[in-house]
């Protein structure tokens, strides 16, 4: 097979699940052998000792998959070249509280640090996510067949750090011609499983957007499958929540603004889609809201502790903050069950740290 063919970004991923205890155990223990050995001079003895450790912690079929569990965080940006030293965020991602602030971390340093290339022994100071992410930015979004077209370009040979429509177009044409998704479908899959862990990066029908695009060109598609439900039962889960708010708050009212509009929102808290059928028909899995806050809920830039103090969201304006800060959830709403939810949409649906 010609050389050439073979020259794309090669992209390890031994642990999938950022979240999962192997990814962050074996990152631990890379980062502890770091920091131990950080005055010797790099060698083979002393990559070997590391391996050791690693398979001792998370035994291995073969040393080749416990340097491809090590190599995976060279290639991510985690660990530099030749274990010289680590990310100055390692430690955040590491010591991160929630799933969502681990993503954050995670996503900063993969676009910041990362080169698919890169190996323990191997240097590269490629970035080719950079370079995906402005290419992003430049055509708006990006198919499955569009990926993997970047996954065979030579950034080097394209200064101006991104692909524009009609030279993403000629890339297509070559990883066809090339059959190279049909031949590295591995590869091409890890890739797809990174974009699916960054920050404000989305697939809706295979096409990577920003998610704020995505809601603009898919906003109809997004709505039909959050509203794939049975509305018999959603009604009883309205009403449900109006009964609660009107036998607790006197009438039925906005249960944060304490206001009686005319139309208000039954929000889910854990959202629908991602809910069993019993938790998406759950009041306590849900709050009445006015349509604003429905808005500011539902998308995480607002959510709440479980006193029921307001979480404002870093991406919302200095003037919006100032006007939601005084508001609080009412702790006569704060049951048990609806802490437990709560915790679930701080944790994975809100936009904050």
């Amino acid at each position: 097979m010609p050389q050439q063919y073979e020259d794309y970004w090669k992209i390890t991923l031994e642990y999938s699940n950022i979240n999962g205890e192997r990814f962050i155990g074996t990152l631990e223990l890379i980062v502890d052998f770091i920091n131990k050995n950080k005055r010797k001079p790099y060698t083979k003895p002393l990559f070997k000792k590391l391996q050791k450790e690693v398979n001792e912690k998370y035994p291995k079929r073969d040393m080749a998959s416990v340097r491809k569990s090590i190599n995976q965080f060279v290639k991510l940006g985690f660990v530099n070249y030749q274990l010289k030293s680590y990310h100055e965020d390692a430690h955040h991602f590491l010591e991160a509280k929630t799933n969502r602030r681990r993503k954050s971390v995670f996503s900063k340093i993969v676009y910041t640090n990362s080169s698919f290339n890169r190996s323990v022994t191997i240097d590269s100071k490629k970035q080719e996510l950079n370079f995906l992410i402005k290419t992003l930015e430049e055509v708006g979004k990006l198919t499955k067949e569009d990926i993997s077209a970047l996954m065979i370009t030579d950034i080097d040979k394209v200064p101006k750090g991104y692909l524009t429509k009609e030279e993403l177009t000629e890339a297509r044409e070559k990883a066809k011609k090339i059959k190279f998704i049909k031949r590295k479908y591995n590869q091409a899959g890890h890739f797809h499983t990174i974009l699916m862990r960054l920050d404000d990066l989305t697939f809706v029908k295979n096409i990577l957007l920003f998610e704020d695009d995505a809601q603009d060109q898919f906003r109809e598609y997004l709505a039909e499958i959050r509203h794939i439900r049975d509305p018999y039962l959603y009604r009883i889960y309205k009403n449900q929540l109006k009964e609660e708010s009107s036998e607790k708050l006197g009438e039925t009212k906005c249960m944060l603004e304490n206001l009686d509009y005319p139309s208000l929102v039954a929000s889910h808290i854990k959202p629908f889609i991602i809910s069993s059928k019993k938790e998406a028909y759950d009041p306590e899995n849900g709050l009445l809201l006015s349509r604003n806050m429905d808005v500011l809920f539902d998308l995480g830039f607002i959510s709440f502790k479980n006193n029921g103090g307001i979480l404002l969201s870093d991406e919302l304006s200095e003037e919006l903050k100032e006007y939601l800060n005084p508001y609080n959830l009412n702790q006569i709403f704060l049951t048990t069950k609806r802490i437990k939810y709560l915790k679930y949409h701080r944790s994975k649906v809100f936009k904050g740290s």
